[in-house]
């Protein structure tokens, strides 16, 4: 079993999230968040710990922001063996290209799969839930790409009901066979218990689209995706 999974649709660490970042918190059994800016290397990656902390000050919690802006620090050991042993992860949003190139294949990734395999719960935003699924949803345009491959043939498709239409049908137009395509609202997440089940959780909606058809699942609903 693994750990908690949450996919957020965007708009991290703000009080729209704070409902269910506390209950990932208390899932972790720690007080104390690993937040990794990556993908915000090009995008004021300080504001990203500034709000992340005081987020989570609220909660009862501390932040730690490791600076993983480019592939050097995410080769980092030191680096690794703090995302190994942390309790709780959170991959913060930004661009998703630069995520991937920075996370691929590195010590920091690894580290990252060994926590949440070992029971950690893992969070990710925006860019973050995009690359940590395969395949992912290219933003240059709606196509999709390799990702990471944490979960398989999921799609994440972030900022889902304020997307432009244009590329979400693109998004379904180009849809493998074999995969999902999940579309998250802004201060929503796609949350995965150790069991392998799913549930919508936030401000928004998760929707599923399974063959072009949608299904849409509001907060607190189960949501019906492969375990």
């Amino acid at each position: 079993m693994t750990g908690t999974l949450a996919l957020v649709g965007g708009g991290e660490f703000t009080e729209a999230c704070a409902a269910f970042d506390a209950d990932l918190l208390a899932q972790s059994g720690g007080n104390e968040v690993v937040v990794l800016p990556t993908a915000a290397a090009f995008e004021h990656a300080d504001r990203v710990g500034e709000r992340a902390s005081a987020l989570f000050a609220g909660l009862g919690a501390t932040v730690r922001v490791l600076p993983v802006l480019h592939r050097a620090e995410a080769e980092n050991p030191e680096f690794a063996d703090v995302v190994a042993g942390a309790r709780f992860i959170y991959v913060a949003d930004g661009s998703p290209l630069h995520l991937r190139s920075v996370f691929k294949d590195s010590s920091l990734f690894k580290a990252i799969r060994t926590a949440w395999e070992g029971g950690a719960v893992l969070a990710a935003s925006g860019a973050g839930a995009t690359v940590l699924c395969d395949p992912m949803v290219d933003p240059r345009g709606g196509a999709y790409t390799v990702g990471l491959g944490l979960i398989e043939n999921l799609a994440i498709f972030p900022y889902h009901g304020t997307a432009a239409n244009h590329l979400r049908e693109r998004s379904l137009d180009l849809l493998s066979p074999h995969a999902l395509l999940v579309g998250i609202d802004e201060a929503t997440a796609l949350v995965r218990a150790p069991d392998g089940s799913w549930r919508a959780a936030g401000t928004g909606a998760v929707t599923v689209y399974v063959d072009g058809v949608a299904s849409t699942y509001a907060a607190g609903s189960a949501v019906d995706l492969p375990r």
